[in-house]
């Protein structure tokens, strides 16, 4: 078997190698459907897998100087306490492992869908923020809005570990319009590795994270984000991101339900 959970990181890290989302997307549902993990573990392994990927793509944006440090910790702000309390909610006043479940499936789901909008849309909405008065990342125009996204996506990821990615960039564009897509792409992955690694390690003082499985996953996953960095310009994205965007409302629905 772990050989196939192997095959399946490396799978998904194809994924986003070609596409630069689908982590938590994909790999959680897969968990759940295809091998029967619980949703929980499922949840709080991925979070952690997440955390570990992400933070090779954090320092080289930040080597590049495409992260807002400022912009991250307003998000962390918001994110990490959201996190932190959705955790104590879920391990502590919801004890009954089905009924834990049934909520992170249901979670999963609707973040699933949300993702999937955002990346079917995803054109039409940056430009939409596009003509919006351009806003940049200066100190003066922080405000409470990255704190109230931030928690948003500490509940949505936490629950679901589904969100930070497609969401959060999409959520930036409209926040921050006018600024350059990489420094909006960094900024939202460099806030993603605290919120992944908070909520994970959450999960797993909870006794909710396979190791075992962590680590054949993240064997599989990290040549699979370089093979697929490599293809990117290969195959068109569109093509690779309206695929992406229909399985996930599949899959999300079927969770949902």
């Amino acid at each position: 078997m772990d050989w196939l959970y192997t095959f399946s990181g490396f799978a998904v890290g194809l994924v986003v190698g070609l596409t630069g989302v689908g982590g938590g997307s994909l790999m959680t549902p897969l968990l759940v459907l295809v091998f029967g993990v619980a949703p929980v573990t499922a949840v709080g392994t991925d979070l952690l897998f997440a955390a570990l990927t992400k933070a090779g793509g954090a320092w080289a944006h930040a080597r590049r100087g495409n992260v807002e440090w400022h912009v991250v910790g307003w998000l962390a702000a918001g994110s990490v306490p959201a996190s932190a309390a959705t955790l104590v909610l879920l391990h502590v006043f919801v004890p009954h492992p089905g009924k834990l479940s049934a909520i992170v499936s249901l979670a999963l789901g609707v973040a699933l869908i949300l993702t999937a909008c955002a990346l079917l849309f995803r054109e039409r909405l940056h430009a939409l923020a596009e003509r919006r008065a351009p806003v940049s990342f200066d100190k003066k125009n922080a405000s409470l809005r990255p704190l109230i996204l931030g928690a948003i996506l500490g509940v949505l990821v936490t629950v679901s570990s589904v969100g930070a990615g497609a969401l959060g960039v999409t959520a930036l564009f409209f926040l921050y319009p006018g600024v350059a897509a990489a420094r909006i792409v960094g900024t939202d992955i460099a806030h993603a590795v605290p919120l992944a690694l908070v909520a994970g390690l959450g999960h797993a003082a909870a006794g909710v994270v396979d190791w075992k499985l962590l680590l054949a996953l993240l064997v599989g996953s990290l040549p699979g984000i370089w093979l697929g960095s490599s293809l990117c310009r290969k195959i068109p994205e569109r093509v690779l991101r309206t695929a992406l965007a229909a399985m996930l409302v599949l899959i999300g629905g079927k969770l949902a339900l």
